[in-house]
């Protein structure tokens, strides 16, 4: 009997819920935001706009794992690194993406290239490998790619568009087609306190606009409060926290759904602070 559920989760995945390589949550961060994560410029824009990893200063590292409406067969584990070149010469990223369990499993390997044409507009380009693993049937593997644009127009107001698998690719050899989104998004931050992130979502071929909105608010020096919305074919309600610790980075998030329940996620991120502002920073603290 526990077999045969866990069968009718991975059917299920293979529709309503399966990933097919479209970018997932922006890690915790993203999740408690309702996914409204596009105009992201820290290591989670590796997941949802790879312009934004263009802002980036340091070497930085991310690691994210999920339980969706905490069942078993359908966990999500992600990495991604990004490492930006010296002078300016923009951003390298990579992704890897685990969606399923051992009899029904989805891959993704990204790398990404990001770069500010001006010191306010950038431009992210992501390559994807897929793959998509049924043991009893075999595999199914496919090429596509990403772009996306971030502009901050102000220090209070970021723009950003993403755009992911715009050829509308198969998965291998089958009819059916993978999803082509195309997202547009903002962040504002009307004080030093609190963050604005909204976003439309569409399936370029079929699906209506979908909405995403979250607020994040900084109630301590180490501390944030999120909560989001997402109003899709997959409507939700989320919240969570976020702890800075320095180079460390910890979040926690949980997204509700009225009738499948809670998704549960967690996030790590590192980031290795350049020589000479971790030697500024230990000559403030003397």
């Amino acid at each position: 009997m526990r077999t045969l559920y866990t069968l009718l989760l991975a059917s299920m995945a293979f529709g309503l819920f399966a990933q097919q390589g479209q970018p997932q949550s922006a890690a915790a961060r993203g999740a408690a935001l309702g996914n409204a994560s596009v105009a992201f410029t820290d290591i989670n824009a590796a997941y949802s706009n790879q312009a934004g990893l263009a802002f980036l200063e340091e070497l930085s590292f991310s690691a994210y794992g999920e339980r969706r409406f905490l069942a078993e067969g359908l966990n999500s584990f992600l990495f991604a690194a990004a490492y930006p070149l010296e002078n300016n010469q923009g951003t390298f990223g990579l992704t890897l993406n685990y969606f399923g369990f051992s009899a029904y499993n989805e891959q993704k390997i990204g790398l990404a290239y990001a770069r500010k044409l001006s010191e306010r507009f950038a431009l992210g380009v992501q390559l994807d490998y897929l793959g998509t693993r049924i043991p009893t049937y075999g595999s199914a593997n496919s090429f596509t790619f990403e772009l996306g644009l971030t502009a901050k127009i102000s220090e209070e107001l970021t723009l950003a568009a993403h755009v992911y698998n715009p050829v509308h690719a198969k998965l291998g050899q089958l009819d059916e087609r993978l999803p082509a989104l195309f997202n547009l998004g903002l962040a504002y931050h009307p004080s030093e306190k609190v963050g604005i992130y909204a976003a439309l979502e569409k399936d370029i071929y079929n699906q209506p606009f979908g909405a995403k909105a979250g607020i994040e608010y900084q109630a301590h020096k180490i501390f944030k409060l999120r909560a989001g919305m997402q109003l899709s074919d997959l409507s939700q309600l989320s919240f969570g926290l976020g702890l800075d610790l320095d180079e460390l980075q910890i979040d926690l998030a949980t997204a509700y759904h009225q009738v499948l329940g809670f998704t549960p996620s967690f996030a790590l991120s590192y980031r290795l602070q350049k020589t000479e502002k971790a030697a500024e920073a230990k000559t403030e603290e003397e």
